[in-house]
């Protein structure tokens, strides 16, 4: 809406619907219009009877005409006015504009013609007066459009104006100017009336627009709201607060209070009336405070937020908020932290908090408790050979039967992968956890049917009992799990309680691996070095590097003793880069024809970049890749086939020789000889044992046999004594030998000096002289 201050009009194009207003204006006075007409033909009647002039009376018909033009105009508009619209708005303002300067040119015409015709001062007084009464009423009755106000009354009082001043009189004269001062006072009344109309006009609309918007706002928001006056009476409510509450319309009446919207409440069955009384005490005290109420009917299950806030002239808002979706994504994700979304048990953080809560309510009493720490044996595989799903599906299984096999009383929660965890209350002795121990054992190994498999699996158990003195659950979790520890060391598929000596244990192996990260840092390892002999020629044709650690307290410590801390700590990898880098190094300052054997643990093997650290480590050194020879354990070629064949191939195809190490140990398939590209292979010791007889002999000989006929050359390992060298040596099929009957693992220098007696044929007390059927 555009008001022009100046001029006092309304764009009509910027506020149609207000122009089609301010035109109805102009036809609404109907009453006053009539009465003017009629007033000013009887006024003109009674000036032609006075003076009998055939022009005045000439003038009541133009007057007669012309005001039944109006009423005509007036009857025509009445019933449209209600839906009037803006177009047709403007044709009756211009149908208004015509009647109402045709009446006025007749009453301006009737009056100068009155004051000029004759010179009977009654008839002046009466048409002088008349016309002044019906231009000042005018100026009321047009306030919505004062240009045609203006128009009008210059055309019913300018002519008056004119005859009073040809009159030529002094008075005459002296009236004129007064008439015509006059006319521009009532002119600029109508401008003043219209400018002020028209203000309180907009200054209305902008507040029903305001007031719009805010009973839109409010009534669409989507708290429900009460307003309540500083007398306590309602002052506000919206419809939502109505609805959410079920209340009737009639309750926002006059006179409402606090305590009847409340009670009303109660009644619907909304809220309880302990409730509504907490409600009304703090909308009555001012006091800003949230109350949280449940709904009485259990079926809707609402919860529901009153807010009450003071105001600062006095008075409290009450803000009505459903909470109910709002509690339960809380209560979701509060279930989601603390319990196990797979199997619903209870998770690590709600156990522990909750073995916290009952050891501290069990501190004074003189019962025994007992936690069992439980790993499922096999699961893994299950894992690998049927896939994540299945795996899910079975720790579910297990989940389920862990809850049948409980007490009410008693807690079991998930800690991860395949671990659970049991709270045992209130046993009477040990041997209770130990039962429960073993049906869990005996149970969990029970087979499984998942997607039409069938699974077996088993479980060990590590059990820690309370102290009188009482435990806290982190001490509990931690005996439980070393007891754990020591079930899987003695074989799996049993249980084992907590005993002190397992901390010292445990203890130990903490220290130990603290120093093998140092010793890493520091560089304390050494390699030693054992030859393996050539059963033709008796000399020395690759030496295996093996790890020793020079430690400043225990003294040289066994790869035995530093690889499954190593791989556990995660630090295999690191070492291993280090011992082979440093084993190609010390390569390169022996004889051409001898090779360095560098073992590579699984993990070690299965690492991303092991191409490139075996290139780097040549590249470094120098040494030829025909030079090295990398040995790799069964367990090594377990998992994924496919990037294991991948691997050695491009070893291969860079010159590198592959070593199967210490075959016969693991599952010993012959595949593996025939699917990876293995250039020799090394029988374990063990197939030594009772090799004196013709069964294991036979057994070794076969395995020998089969690896020559595939082109690999073979390596016997643990020959300790000549009867045993002589055996593997008969049939030829042995290619080379190692064992302490040669070398013990000797440090880099020492092994040089072999090298060097072993292929200048100066063969030393260190290195004994092989019989002379070997060489042959």
């Amino acid at each position: 809406m555009q008001f022009d201050s100046q001029s006092g009009e309304i764009d009509q194009k910027s506020s149609p619907n207000l122009s089609a207003a301010l035109i109805d204006s102009l036809f609404e006075a109907s009453g006053p219009l009539l009465a003017g007409i009629v007033f000013v033909a009887f006024a003109a009647s009674l000036t032609a009877l006075k003076t009998g002039q055939s022009m005045l009376w000439a003038c009541v018909l133009f007057l007669i005409v012309a005001g039944a033009i109006r009423v005509f105009d007036l009857r025509r508009f009445s019933p449209r006015k209600s839906a009037l619209t803006a177009e047709e708005a403007g044709k009756w303002q211009k149908r208004y504009r015509v009647g109402a300067l045709i009446q006025a040119a007749a009453i301006g015409t009737w009056c100068s013609v009155a004051l000029l015709s004759n010179d009977d001062a009654v008839v002046h007084l009466i048409a002088l007066s008349v016309t002044t009464g019906i231009v000042a009423g005018g100026a009321a009755r047009a306030y919505g459009r004062p240009s045609i106000f203006h128009q009008q009354a210059m055309l019913q009082f300018g002519p008056a104006v004119i005859a009073l001043a040809v009159r030529g009189t002094p008075y005459y004269i002296a009236m004129a100017f007064v008439s015509a001062a006059f006319l521009l006072a009532v002119m600029q009344l109508s401008a003043n009336l219209h400018r002020i109309f028209m203000r309180a006009v907009v200054a209305r609309g902008r507040e029903a627009a305001l007031a719009g918007q805010f009973d839109t706002a409010l009534n669409n928001m989507p708290h429900g709201l009460c307003m309540f006056r500083v007398d306590g009476q309602l002052a506000v409510m919206n419809h939502r607060f109505g609805a959410m509450m079920n209340l009737p319309p009639a309750i926002t009446q006059s006179g409402t209070n606090a305590r009847d919207i409340v009670a009303a409440c109660v009644a619907a069955g909304s809220v309880s009336a302990a409730s509504g009384e907490l409600i009304v005490a703090a909308v009555e005290s001012s006091q800003a405070k949230e109350i949280i109420t449940s709904d009485p009917d259990m079926q809707r299950n609402r919860s529901l937020s009153w807010t009450t806030q003071p105001m600062a002239d006095g008075g409290a808002v009450v803000l009505l908020e459903d909470i109910t979706e709002r509690r339960s994504a809380e209560a979701k994700i509060t279930h989601l932290a603390r319990y196990d979304d797979l199997t619903a048990l209870p998770n690590r953080v709600h156990f522990r908090d909750e073995i916290e809560r009952l050891l501290a309510d069990s501190q004074h009493a003189a019962s025994l408790s007992a936690l069992l720490f439980i790993d499922l044996d096999q699961f893994k595989q299950v894992n690998d050979t049927l896939g994540h799903p299945c795996g899910d599906q079975l720790l579910c299984a297990v989940a389920n039967r862990l809850r049948e096999m409980l007490r009410p009383e008693d807690f079991v929660a998930r800690f991860g992968g395949d671990e659970f965890v049991v709270f045992q209350q209130n046993i009477s002795s040990p041997e209770d956890a130990a039962s429960l121990a073993r049906r869990i054992v005996e149970r969990l190994s029970e087979r499984y049917r998942i997607d039409n498999h069938l699974v077996e699996i088993g479980a060990s158990v590590g059990i820690a009992l309370t102290s009188p003195d009482g435990t806290s659950a982190d001490t509990l979790l931690k005996n439980a799990d070393m007891a754990l520890y020591r079930a899987k060391a003695d074989g799996r598929g049993t249980f084992c309680f907590f005993r002190d000596e397992m901390a010292a244990t445990v203890e130990a192996r903490r220290i130990l691996e603290l120093d093998l990260r140092k010793a890493l840092a520091n560089e304390e390892f050494e390699l030693f070095y054992q030859p393996l002999v050539n059963l033709k020629s008796g000399k020395i044709t690759t030496c295996e590097a093996l790890l020793r650690w020079n430690h400043p307290v225990r003294g040289t410590v066994s790869p035995v003793d530093i690889i499954p801390v190593a791989e556990d700590m995660g630090l295999i990898v690191d070492l291993g880069r280090w011992i082979l880098r440093r084993a190609c190094m010390e390569c390169m300052k022996w004889p051409e024809g001898v090779s360095v054997a560098v073992n590579f643990s699984p993990q070690q093997f299965h690492q991303r970049d092991v191409l490139s650290e075996i290139r780097y480590a040549l590249e470094v050194s120098g040494l030829p890749a025909h030079r090295l020879e990398i040995e790799i354990t069964e367990s090594s070629l377990l998992h994924n086939t496919q990037l294991t064949h991948d691997i050695l191939s491009q070893l291969h195809a860079l010159g590198v020789r592959i070593s199967l190490d210490d075959f016969g140990t693991g599952y010993s398939s012959l595949s593996y000889l025939h699917n990876f590209p293995m250039q020799k292979v090394k029988i374990d010791r063990s197939f030594l044992e009772g090799i004196d007889t013709d069964r294991p002999l036979t057994l070794l000989r076969g395995v020998a046999r089969l690896s020559a006929d595939l082109g690999m050359s073979v390596v016997v390992e643990g020959i300790e004594t000549s009867e045993q060298l002589e055996l593997i040596s008969a049939d030829g099929t042995v290619t080379e030998a190692q064992g302490y009957l040669f070398s013990r693992p000797v440090p880099a220098v020492r092994v040089r000096q072999l090298l060097n007696a072993s292929h200048g044929n100066r063969m030393q007390d260190q290195l004994i002289v092989v019989s002379s059927r070997s060489l042959a």
